[in-house]
């Protein structure tokens, strides 16, 4: 890969894959927990976009581990997020590891980024109805 190639990728906009067995069960939960719609549809595939940011449901005979973050939302106020969710029956995950334990569905975690800004995060991660693990995260400053 040269020099080119990589710019090539760098302007580039990332879109997220996500599979899921039932589509029908994905979109209700996408809907009623999460509050999103797609913007577009095709067969065997749902398209979302959040914050001018794509991701995509596509039907797949596979399921997903959940043993790690494959998408993650950055909030401003995580603990209104995460209430919200809760009220509409999302489930978060409790997390008990060295250096990363939540409390209260939400885990401090040290250091971040440099070019963020920040001097670390705090996030909070469940599960879609596809097993899918979903994070979500806010800078702290």
């Amino acid at each position: 890969m040269n020099a080119d190639d990589t710019s090539m990728l760098g302007r580039s906009r990332v879109a997220t894959r996500l599979p899921a067995q039932d589509l029908d069960r994905a979109r209700l939960f996408y809907a009623q927990k999460l509050g999103l719609e797609p913007v577009d549809e095709r067969p065997g595939g749902l398209l979302y976009r959040c914050g001018g940011v794509d991701f995509a449901l596509f039907l797949s005979a596979g399921g997903s581990p959940g043993t790690f973050t494959q998408m993650g939302w950055e909030v401003e106020d995580i603990e209104s997020v995460v209430a919200e969710l809760q009220r509409r029956g999302v489930v978060f995950e409790a997390v008990d590891l060295p250096g990363l334990r939540t409390r209260g569905a939400i885990a401090d975690i040290d250091g971040n980024y440099p070019s963020k800004g920040a001097r670390g995060e705090r996030g909070a991660w469940f599960r879609d109805s596809e097993g899918n693990m979903l994070g979500i995260g806010q800078l702290v400053t």
